[in-house]
């Protein structure tokens, strides 16, 4: 999908145009998905190479970020389908000139759509390439920011089930199986969250670096400046969340041993409680001619006595000592 933005009353306003034809006044060209031939036409028409989607997947910086003949070349990893329930993460390439920025997709981030809304309001965007980018992630890095906001909240929310005691009528093996799964879930979309903000960090320092002593506006500088704290400050947030994450795994692992020592103590007290009382009711049963008690008027009570002795006085000795 092609799509042209160009700026008017410091607003975007979309361009009916095609890859081949791009007027002069398009500041932001967006290649979502471009169908075979569409990247090809617009390097012709820009005279700019547009990088491919294996190109897009490089991980080595060199090939991420680079200068070629004054066109800036910067890819970025990005969060994207965390409302969905299935975050993963997604590429997108900013290739910046002198004249216009051109952003290639293949998914569709929400801070896309946010920037897209918000900048559609007069008044609120530069007339600069660069402006257009530094707004972009500017919203990506909010985007961000507000999902480790809701992870935070869930994290609390789960450790104040793990420590508060009351597990419900589901019991607490239930109970510590939905926290193991909202802890395993909420740790990979934080990691997601963090892979992306070191990526993003890595692009603002060397877009920083890449504008110095030109004539872009103070503006775009120290927002740039702002976004590079940003995303290291959040860095460091996901580095905290991932800590808690992994201190509640292991407390929920700790209660589910303890819980599951209970249940084995309880059968072994049982089995200590039945010992005696079946030793009893062994040795009467074994019916040899020579057991005097065999005989006897109260030989049948005196058992049964004996067994409910030998049975209670170990369960009173287990209450006495606390193990019960």
């Amino acid at each position: 999908m092609f799509n042209a933005y160009a700026v008017e009353n410091e607003a975007l306003v979309r361009i009916d145009t095609t890859p081949d034809a791009v007027p002069a006044n398009v500041k932001w060209v967006d290649l979502l998905q471009p169908v075979q031939g569409e990247d090809k036409l617009l390097e012709k028409c820009l005279g700019i190479e547009i990088p491919t989607r294996e190109e897009m997947l490089e991980i080595e910086p060199s090939s991420r970020l680079y200068v070629d003949h004054g066109v800036r070349y910067m890819t970025a990893t990005l969060l994207c389908n965390t409302e969905l329930g299935a975050p993963k993460l997604t590429q997108i390439s900013f290739v910046l000139s002198p004249t216009r920025l051109i952003t290639v997709r293949y998914d569709t981030p929400k801070p896309i759509n946010l920037f897209l809304n918000r900048s559609q309001k007069p008044g609120s965007l530069q007339a600069s390439p660069e402006a257009i980018m530094t707004g972009l992630l500017d919203t990506i890095v909010d985007r961000i920011a507000d999902i480790l906001e809701r992870v935070g909240e869930e994290i609390e929310q789960a450790s104040s089930r793990i420590f508060s005691g009351g597990h419900g009528a589901r019991g607490a093996s239930e109970t510590f199986q939905d926290v193991l799964q909202t802890l395993g879930t909420k740790g990979e979309l934080v990691s997601k969250a963090r892979e992306s903000l070191v990526s993003i960090n890595r692009l603002v320092l060397f877009l920083a670096t890449e504008i110095e002593g030109s004539k872009v506006s103070k503006e775009v500088r120290a927002l740039l400046k702002s976004q590079s704290r940003d995303a290291e400050s959040l860095t460091q947030h996901c580095d905290s969340l991932a800590a808690k994450i992994t201190f509640l795994l292991d407390a929920v692992l700790g209660l589910i041993g303890i819980e599951q020592n209970n249940i084995v103590k309880i059968f072994a007290v049982l089995s200590v409680v039945f010992m005696p009382p079946t030793l009893v009711g062994t040795i009467y049963g074994m019916n040899f001619k020579a057991m005097p008690e065999l005989g006897w008027d109260f030989g049948y009570p005196m058992a049964l006595i004996l067994m409910i002795l030998s049975g209670v006085v170990p369960y009173w000795w287990f209450r006495k000592k606390g193990w019960l």
